[in-house]
């Protein structure tokens, strides 16, 4: 892997190229024209010198002359810690690195440059799973809150990533990369880091995400670490709200972020919009339980009402979701630089 791979790693669950199903509990790939051993172990993120006797074993009887693939037919993918479906892959490029995950287009993510290297950022969109959140209706589609906020966290991924920064992403969905549509199709497929099925039970989900992210902040014990959670607010139809940030009232870090992305909204918005003022705030909210108990500093992002008129233009236009992570990626940023 080039070192542009390495600086731009990222933990996710990436599914390969080609058709992958189980098979007795195992992965299996169908060799294409072109295909060796070494060539369907690196597809899959696995080591080929570490793992190819494994996957002479599985295969004996679908491999001729010892070591040729038959065009066309399955081979069993050794189970292994760093597989496809355990860890993730990326295809390193000399002029970047793709993510599958991101989806087409979207994949590919060039570095521009080092300014958040040796950071690690996990974000968390709320809701998913069995949970979609406020549920609405858009031109007669049905639209839910978790898949705004997955889509916006999804962009501000690409952006820390080409900035050099390692990225977790906590939630996430094997087949909804960045979406330009303006009516996300709801779906309850996603998951949490590695692979975890999402708790039907509320409390639960906060847990399971709390746990993810605190072994996650201790294996990196050292490290410059921010935690993101995005989220998109369900209030009254008649309330317009701005993006506004909560933070640990004990974490000065944490209110450092929240401070440092909430200063960048409100130049944007002189920029940008200066007949109106951002009435969006940062504010201390220690009881919540994701502010409460994760152990990374942290900010905490409301980016709307998805109830409110206003709001839904600013959620559904996929120019506003990705000037929203652009914005939060610019005060992520400036918390690092002044650090």
């Amino acid at each position: 892997m080039n070192s542009l791979g390495i600086r731009g790693l990222i933990f996710l669950i990436l599914f390969p190229f080609c058709g992958l199903h189980a098979q007795d509990s195992l992965q299996t790939i169908t060799a294409e024209n072109g295909d060796g051993i070494y060539s369907i172990l690196r597809k899959q993120g696995l080591n080929p010198v570490e793992y190819f006797d494994e996957f002479v074993k599985l295969n004996e009887d679908s491999i001729e002359n010892g070591s040729r693939l038959v065009v066309g037919r399955e081979y069993k993918i050794p189970d292994a810690p760093d597989s496809t479906p355990k860890m993730g892959t990326e295809v390193s490029l000399e002029t970047g690195t793709k993510y599958p995950i991101f989806g087409g287009d979207n994949a590919y993510v060039a570095l521009k440059n080092e300014r958040l290297a040796n950071t690690v950022y996990y974000l968390i969109s709320g809701h998913g799973g069995p949970d979609p959140g406020a549920m609405e209706n858009y031109k007669g589609t049905t639209i839910a809150e978790d898949e705004y906020a997955y889509d916006v966290t999804l962009r501000l991924a690409r952006e820390l990533l080409s900035q050099g920064a390692k990225v977790y992403i906590i939630v996430r969905d094997k087949d909804d990369g960045i979406r330009n549509d303006r009516a996300l199709e709801l779906d309850m497929d996603e998951v949490v880091y590695p692979d975890k099925e999402i708790p039907l039970d509320q409390l639960e989900r906060l847990k399971q995400r709390v746990e993810v992210v605190n072994d996650l902040y201790l294996k990196h014990a050292g490290k410059y670490q921010r935690l993101i959670v995005t989220h998109v607010d369900s209030r009254s139809k008649g309330e317009n709200i701005d993006v506004f940030f909560y933070y640990h009232e004990k974490s000065k870090n944490g209110k450092r972020l929240a401070e440092s992305i909430h200063s960048t909204f409100q130049k944007k918005y002189r920029k940008f919009q200066p007949n109106r003022e951002y009435s969006g705030t940062f504010t201390d909210r220690s009881n919540l339980y994701m502010v409460k108990n994760t152990l990374p500093a942290m900010a905490y992002i409301e980016i709307g009402n998805i109830k409110n008129g206003k709001d839904k233009r600013r959620i559904l236009d996929p120019d506003n979701r990705q000037a929203l992570a652009k914005w939060i990626s610019e005060g992520v940023l400036l918390d690092y630089e002044n650090r």
